[in-house]
């Protein structure tokens, strides 16, 4: 069935969020540019993305709503429906997923009594899983309005719900202090957070990610090379080049190969079709 046109924003509600559009546009040469922050100013308005929400964004850069649903459609960070107070992500990849992440997804839905992009009866928390919040070095990591909170155990995933839902104070493990949902979307519209020592607030990377970092500048290059045990070969620890038939792993095991099976050898690469 056809919708009808979405209801429009109360009169200080839009004096309101058209002041602070005209900021946002006068931030960017070409007014179509303005469109994800002007999205997450109306999702700092409702908590989601909603018709009235997309109304508006179109009149405002002069697109179709159409053009604005694409866009706000395409993008995770943009909620369609309603949301709660905080937004809880469970990294499910594959690092947080095989140390734990899996585990603590299903705890909290069993917990919170809510499935996947759904609310608790309260508002307050909307559970999601979520494919990488690329802090592979703390997993499994939890984001609550994406702040993160690292090394997480279903145990600590249970308490954390429950302290947000009490109204207690929770602090992430680095970065800002925790804010509600709309707070965070008016942030990352593009507006000041002006909490006190939010700015100041920070979190380095990991241990596992800055080893990398110094490798690549030479700042701590390992004593010896790992190269898996072959035959015959010294066993000392001592640095070497590897020949081209050593498999540089630590979980190396004899491949079938052209290198390790004499029978079943590489030949040239075939044109397509032959």
């Amino acid at each position: 069935m056809p919708q009808l046109p979405a209801t429009p924003y109360p009169a200080e509600v839009r004096a309101r969020l058209d002041a602070d559009a005209e900021e946002v546009l006068s931030r960017y040469p070409g007014s179509r540019s303005a469109l994800l922050p002007l999205l997450h100013l109306v999702q700092s308005e409702e908590g989601y993305v909603s018709r009235t929400g997309i109304a508006f964004c179109a009149e405002t850069l002069g697109l179709t709503t159409a053009e604005v649903t694409a866009v706000s459609t395409f993008y995770s960070m943009y909620r369609r429906r309603p949301s709660g107070d905080y937004q809880v992500g469970v990294c499910t990849n594959t690092l947080c997923a095989v140390m734990g992440g899996d585990a603590i997804f299903d705890t909290l839905k069993e917990h919170l009594g809510v499935g996947n992009n759904e609310t608790t009866e309260d508002g307050k928390v909307t559970l999601e899983h979520i494919e990488c919040n690329a802090a592979c070095d703390f997993a499994p990591v939890v984001m609550v309005n994406w702040e993160f909170f690292d090394n997480q155990t279903p145990e600590s995933a249970t308490q954390l719900v429950d302290d947000l839902i009490a109204g207690r104070t929770v602090e992430p493990t680095r970065g800002a202090p925790l804010c509600s949902y709309k707070e965070t979307a008016r942030i990352l519209a593009g507006f000041p957070d002006e909490r006190p020592g939010a700015v100041e607030a920070t979190g380095g990377a990991g241990p596992a990610s800055l080893i990398g970092l110094k490798l690549a500048k030479g700042e701590a290059l390992p004593k010896a090379r790992v190269v898996s045990p072959r035959a015959g070969q010294p066993q000392d620890g001592q640095p070497h080049d590897p020949s081209p038939s050593e498999h540089l792993s630590s979980h190396d095991a004899p491949q079938q190969t052209s290198a390790s099976d004499p029978e079943h050898p590489a030949g040239p690469a075939a044109e397509e079709g032959e």
